[in-house]
């Protein structure tokens, strides 16, 4: 099922911008950050605890798919849909990111990426057909184009080669494209280059695709050299199309990043700092695993909605994590995507007031301490 992305508002002093879609009657809201379900599942937790934290697409990897169940599995199951039993938008990558930190680069070739199969060692080749052919039995809501992922720091020669191949691997993936009911993304690279930015988002944005990724950043790169090359790419993407940046969920990076325009964002950093005992909170992370919370009978956070905070205390939380107990891990899973929902509520609500900057400031002044708990 197609949706279409609306753009209802833009921020008055910032590139952000308030945005919907509806999917089988629902509205969804944009800005919005997507939990990672990497196997078809968000790590610990059941589609209905997604929805009560607000999860609205949730990210499946195509990578992982394809090597176990496969997708023709997927396929006779009727699709990701049915398969994991969610019945709200989801989104595939292309598998590009997993092949790229498997491969050598001179595994890389015009015709794809070849590698070796990580769970028995077989030779496998991912070409940008392969992996929409993929996507298209998986039946995403929305699938991605195969790119080449550049690593940072990379030369201009290097980054300007591997640009003009992921273009013309964009163009060959959306060829192959044959999903009606699915959406496809181009993804722009480019390293930390403005003008090789600029000339690949010109270039997808010819190819006219549903919706636009930002991809390459978040690898490696301190934090102003990626809103750097964030402000590079959305600045020459279409106004009318969802923009989405890969693999990013620092709450400061979602912020920073939609005052430069970005819709939506993806990121497992939630769910893995839940595994190993890690929270959000309104004053930064704490680590539950600190002896400090051993006799803490407060709830994770006074401000949050979700089920962890409301039933059980640090003290509990941090016992379970001790223990090696699966329950600890799936309740700051619940918490963490609830912050980072409930904070893109905040943000959403800031650019409908025009007062996303002042929000940013308030933000970092409680977040990184100066105002404490």
């Amino acid at each position: 099922m197609k949706f279409t992305y609306k753009l209802e508002k833009k921020e008055k002093h910032t590139e952000a911008r308030l945005g919907s879609f509806i999917y089988n009657g629902v509205k969804y809201e944009t800005p919005m950050f997507m939990p990672v379900g990497t196997q078809a599942t968000v790590k610990t937790l059941s589609p209905e605890e997604l929805k009560e934290v607000h999860a609205g697409i949730i990210l499946a990897n195509t990578y992982h798919l394809w090597l176990r169940p496969g997708e023709d599995v997927i396929a006779h199951a009727g699709g990701l849909h049915k398969f994991m039993n969610w019945d709200q938008p989801i989104l595939t990558d292309s598998g590009g990111f997993q092949v790229f930190s498997l491969a050598n680069p001179k595994d890389i070739t015009e015709e794809g990426v070849h590698f070796k199969n990580q769970l028995n060692g077989d030779k496998l080749l991912l070409t940008p057909e392969k992996s929409i052919e993929i996507q298209n039995k998986l039946d995403s809501d929305i699938a991605m184009s195969f790119d080449e992922c550049i690593g940072y720091p990379a030369t201009y020669e290097y980054c300007e080669q591997s640009t003009k191949r992921t273009l013309r691997w964009a163009k060959r993936g959306k060829e192959a494209h044959n999903n009606p009911n699915q959406m496809l993304f181009g993804i722009v690279q480019g390293g930390n280059y403005e003008d090789l930015r600029r000339m690949c988002a010109e270039e997808l944005s010819k190819m006219d695709f549903d919706g636009y990724s930002i991809g390459g950043t978040s690898v490696g790169e301190d934090k102003p050299t990626m809103y750097q090359m964030v402000g590079y790419a959305t600045k020459y993407l279409p106004e009318d199309k969802i923009r989405y940046l890969m693999g990013v969920g620092d709450p400061i990076d979602l912020i920073e990043n939609v005052i430069r325009g970005i819709d939506i964002f993806d990121c497992v950093a939630p769910t893995r700092l839940a595994r190993h005992g890690h929270a959000y909170t309104k004053y930064g992370k704490i680590n539950l695993k600190n002896a400090k919370y051993k006799e803490d009978f407060t709830p994770i956070s006074d401000v949050c909605d979700c089920y962890a905070c409301k039933h059980y205390t640090r003290s509990y939380i941090r016992h379970l994590i001790v223990a090696g107990e699966t329950f600890g891990a799936r309740l700051l899973s619940i918490h963490n995507i609830r912050y980072l929902t409930h904070l893109m509520e905040d943000i959403r609500e800031s650019i409908r007031n025009d007062t996303l900057l002042e929000f940013r400031d308030e933000f970092i002044e409680y977040y990184y301490g100066e105002k404490h708990e």
